[in-house]
């Protein structure tokens, strides 16, 4: 199993504080309070290992440049129409992946283009779920020009678990569909906001792949 890198240091943390309480443990504690300490305390720093696990991803053949793809793993939370919004500058069309702690936590970029736009903006902790936290949360937003003019984008937002988002893009960059552009560390949210005249192709409650399932296509212009 692949890890990704910027897990290694949590990883470490979590399997030195592991091995530390349990030598203690096992040194000056009854035999029960240490078999109950290994009980609790492996399965943390194996579920550690886990949630940094990094697959590698097969994309969907013969797609158009218009096509989506969904850039988190997780579950369909939101499907609206939302206001005028920051870079797009009209109405559009808002999509909400919730991520759980046990989801696959590295992000795939969902259009290829330029990204024009790149904003970090600290805030709040709110849950993931919470229609507040697209706008209070402490998240890192990313607008891509299309090839065909169009403005699509896409936010990492921190949850309540999730403290940090990590990413590697730069303004400026071209941007390729499909391939890996960050993380959010623990449970977390996604959002994808396209022109109102794009055609979604998912719903609340689906459950997607990054990198491999379809969200939406834009209007052929």
């Amino acid at each position: 199993m692949k890890i990704a890198h910027e897990g290694f240091p949590t990883i470490a943390i979590v399997g030195v504080c592991t091995a530390i309480a349990l030598v203690l443990s096992w040194s000056y504690l009854p035999l029960w309070v240490s078999i109950a300490l290994s009980s609790i305390l492996l399965p943390v720093w194996f579920l550690s290992i886990y949630f940094f696990r990094d697959p590698e991803r097969t994309l969907p053949t013969n797609l158009s440049e218009e096509v989506l793809l969904s850039p988190a793993d997780g579950k369909v939370v939101v499907v609206k129409e939302v206001q005028a919004v920051e870079y797009l500058e009209q109405e559009a069309i808002q999509i909400s992946i919730f991520l759980s702690p046990l989801n696959v936590h590295i992000n795939r970029i969902p259009v290829s283009g330029v990204l024009e736009y790149l904003v970090y903006q600290t805030g709040e902790y709110l849950m993931a779920w919470d229609d507040r936290a697209t706008m209070d949360n402490e998240q890192a937003k990313f607008g891509v020009k299309h090839a065909t003019g169009q403005k699509i984008l896409f936010r990492q937002i921190t949850g309540f678990l999730a403290r940090r988002v990590v990413y590697y893009l730069n303004e400026g960059d071209t941007l390729e569909r499909g391939k890996r552009f960050g993380l959010m560390k623990f449970g977390s949210r996604m959002d994808v906001v396209l022109p109102r005249s794009a055609k979604v192709l998912v719903k609340e409650g689906d459950k997607v792949v990054a990198g491999e399932s379809i969200i939406a296509k834009l209007a052929i212009q």
